[in-house]
């Protein structure tokens, strides 16, 4: 397997900015939405026209992008301490969409490959916790995928690589879906995966303001949690609070007081 070196993922870079640079600039008719709550800020999104595409976590900020059908406009939403930090204009590959028609078809189709191609080299290079041989890669590269679309893991080689392929595309997945709750079916739910990682002051309020009722508290050394229930519809959630900020919450199913 054909390795890259740093120096030639950003000669691609910069390859990929001269067919088609794109300068993140503020999106038109959305910056009311800068210091809005999360959830408040997805549904005015949803309300403006816009559909959510993906988000993924960068330490303690989550990157969402929203695209618009009618405007062909997408979003780029950076969301920190549970707040709207800003919402940028972005590119149409960013939310999954084509490039442009006409004379430029070629040359957007190019560039859109080059940049996918920057991304899953910096993706495997940040996933990686230190580098393989080439069987190694393989392996790596095998668990990944299986972590990443949800297969059974299948570790027959016994492989370490293997090991923290399947855990990296795990943690890429749930990054992935940060957004969903973990239930379906068509009856409305009260959000919360967005919590993450906010003060635990304000998380309480937000899941109040959501329909969710505290019906449990407790402690364990510096460690509190505390269960959350939303009857409307039968969410039973807790949530783990070390050094004043929210670091797990969860649905788990059942509890004697969620009813």
């Amino acid at each position: 397997m054909k390795h890259f070196s740093t120096k030639s993922i950003a000669a691609l870079a910069a390859a990929s900015m001269l067919v088609t640079p794109v300068l993140a600039k503020q999106a038109p008719g959305l910056q009311d939405l800068v210091g809005a709550r999360g959830s408040s800020g997805e549904t005015q999104l949803e309300m403006r026209g816009y559909t959510h595409i993906e988000t993924h976590n960068d330490g303690d900020r989550k990157h969402s992008y929203w695209w618009n059908r009618d405007s062909k406009q997408c979003a780029h939403v950076v969301t920190w301490d549970g707040k709207y930090q800003s919402v940028e204009t972005a590119s149409r590959s960013d939310c999954n969409q084509g490039g442009g028609g006409g004379d430029n078809a070629g040359a957007a189709v190019a560039a859109v490959a080059g940049i996918a191609l920057i991304a899953a080299l910096a993706s495997k290079k940040h996933h990686k916790d230190k580098e393989y041989d080439a069987q190694g890669t393989g392996e790596f590269d095998r668990g990944y995928r299986d972590g990443l679309y949800n297969a059974p893991y299948h570790n027959y080689g016994r492989s370490d690589a293997y090991s923290s392929g399947y855990q990296a595309g795990v943690n890429e997945r749930s990054s992935n879906l940060g957004h969903h709750y973990g239930g379906g079916g068509y009856a409305e739910v009260g959000q919360y995966m967005d919590l993450n990682g906010a003060r635990a002051s304000s998380a309480d309020d937000a899941m109040r303001s959501r329909g969710f009722t505290n019906v449990d508290s407790f402690k364990s050394g510096n460690t509190a949690y505390s269960v959350w229930n939303r009857r409307a519809s039968r969410q039973c959630v807790q949530m783990t609070v070390a050094d004043g900020r929210v670091y797990d919450i969860r649905d788990i199913g059942t509890h004697p007081r969620c009813r």
